[in-house]
């Protein structure tokens, strides 16, 4: 395989930035379908998937790295400049290694939709997933997407939305994610609870929007916070009715939100 599967609709236009929408682990561009509806008619939209997930399940060594690359190699083959890239949980992890990896020349706008930049809670980490995983929950974890993600499936669909989320949302969450081969999703896991991308912050030298789901089961808004204090130019924007998923949650809030990036 040479590339990822991506989902594209629209095509570039004067006065407005194209627009990559980078999905969350163990789901697909598809999540993304909102967006693509709402920007579609007026720039280019695109939602690849990432190495391990959709389409792109037989992408050789799903990791961080090698999404970040591959992304890389599509920004480069669609000489694509001045992008809006929103990152949605593990997208987020793959926005940042693309940066720390290949720079920032061909990005105008960052958008990090619900993410710590460091999954695994330590001692000196208060501000990684809710749930309290540190590194011993998370081999537990780690072992059990291998051999039990259809029983997995179900809790790790609620937990992406806020907790009282429409049932039918969660339902087609679920029947989704079920899809996803358990081995390279194991191999993603893995990867995307070994980066940390702290020290990248201060460094990051395009605007930032922290997109937090204001009833998220899994980041804090102190996670927010903390990155855009160290941030050189980033807001937190906070979306009240949201969990992990605001671009699911809020759709018309958020693309409001992505409207302000791509034609400002």
């Amino acid at each position: 395989m040479t590339g990822l599967h991506v989902r594209r609709d629209g095509r570039s236009r004067p006065g407005a930035r194209p627009l990559v929408l980078l999905h969350g682990w163990s789901c697909h561009g598809g999540f993304f379908a909102p967006q693509m509806t709402a920007f579609a008619s007026r720039t280019l939209v695109l939602a690849p998937d990432l190495p391990g997930h959709g389409e792109s399940a037989a992408f050789p060594a799903p990791t961080i790295e090698a999404a970040a690359d591959a992304l890389a190699d599509l920004l480069d083959r669609e000489d694509l400049s001045d992008v809006v890239l929103s990152g949605w949980s593990m997208g987020a992890l793959v926005a940042w290694s693309l940066i720390a990896r290949h720079g920032t020349a061909r990005i105008a706008r960052l958008v990090v939709e619900d993410m710590s930049p460091k999954v695994i809670n330590t001692p000196d980490w208060p501000h990684g997933s809710l749930n309290g995983l540190d590194a011993a929950r998370n081999l537990v974890f780690l072992r059990a997407i291998g051999s039990q993600w259809p029983r997995l499936a179900p809790a790790t669909a609620r937990r992406c939305f806020a907790a009282d989320a429409d049932p039918a949302l969660v339902a087609w969450t679920e029947a989704e994610i079920r899809k996803a081969d358990p081995l390279r999703l194991a191999a993603m896991w893995h990867s995307l609870t070994a980066q940390d991308f702290r020290p990248l912050m201060p460094r990051l030298d395009i605007p930032v929007t922290l997109a937090h789901g204001a009833r998220s089961q899994l980041y804090s808004a102190e996670t927010a916070l903390w990155q855009a204090g160290q941030l050189p130019e980033a807001r937190v924007l906070s979306f009240a009715a949201s969990g992990h998923a605001p671009h699911l949650e809020e759709s018309l809030a958020f693309n409001e939100m992505l409207g302000e990036q791509v034609f400002q």
